[in-house]
């Protein structure tokens, strides 16, 4: 993904493959929309986002933050929780993310615009 030029929003979703225990791209798609974004999250399997998205903060000034989001739904199964809550901090090292931003359902996700500005 390019971060700090980019001028819309770009995102990719992975997951952990639970035989090898590796991280890997869920599939081929960079997403351009929250929206996108949150049709393509499963109901109740986790899943982490790593996502650069542009947004005009309160001052005025022009950012891209470059974050991680955590995708934990409500009605995961604790086996995926624990595997997922284990590799977080791996994602975020090896992404190099500037923040980790937990979300829980599709609203959430559409919701990381406004928090983004807020930040």
């Amino acid at each position: 993904l390019s971060t700090s030029r980019a001028t819309t929003p770009q995102a990719r979703i992975y997951l952990i493959d639970r035989k090898s225990l590796e991280i890997r791209e869920a599939d081929e798609e960079v997403y351009a929309t929250l929206e996108d974004i949150a049709d393509a999250l499963p109901e109740n399997t986790p899943r982490y986002v790593v996502l650069s998205h542009p947004v005009t903060l309160k001052s005025g000034r022009f950012s891209t933050p470059y974050v991680l989001l955590y995708y934990m739904p409500e009605n995961s199964n604790n086996e995926l929780r624990m595997l997922y809550a284990g590799a977080k901090e791996l994602m975020r090292n090896t992404a190099e993310v500037g923040k980790v931003m937990e979300v829980q359902d599709e609203d959430d996700v559409i919701a990381i615009r406004d928090a983004l500005v807020d930040a």
